[in-house]
């Protein structure tokens, strides 16, 4: 399983971006994905996920209302969208795969390479 991130950027606060994550490999429908990001100096840290049929999420509080997790499974992708950003949200995002079907935010066992985001204030 291979898993690449992109769509990160440099973004003035309130702005918005949207990250992709394609997955190489089979199967990707049979599991839920996460989102994660890790800012300087800073532990990675869970930011959202998705069931392996999209129909249940799950966000971290500091993005709750604000980012939205989707995929499609017919292309192998999962979204974030990202909105009403701000300097705080600055990190690597990276997408992961998930050991089972319900979005959770432990239990990831596939990494993929992250994207930059920054936001500027």
């Amino acid at each position: 399983v291979q898993l690449q991130a992109s769509g990160g950027g440099l973004v003035q606060a309130g702005g918005s971006l949207r990250l992709s994550c394609a997955a190489s490999g089979r199967a990707f429908s049979s599991y839920a994905m996460g989102w994660f990001r890790q800012a300087p100096g800073k532990e990675r840290e869970f930011v959202a996920s998705i069931s392996w049929r999209g129909g249940t999420t799950y966000y971290a509080d500091s993005v709750k209302g604000r980012f939205t997790i989707s995929r499609d499974n017919a292309k192998n992708t999962v979204y974030l969208q990202m909105n009403s950003l701000k300097p705080e949200d600055t990190a690597v995002y990276s997408c992961a795969r998930a050991v089972g079907l319900s979005a959770t935010p432990s239990g990831y066992n596939y990494w993929g390479q992250g994207t930059l985001v920054t936001v500027s204030s």
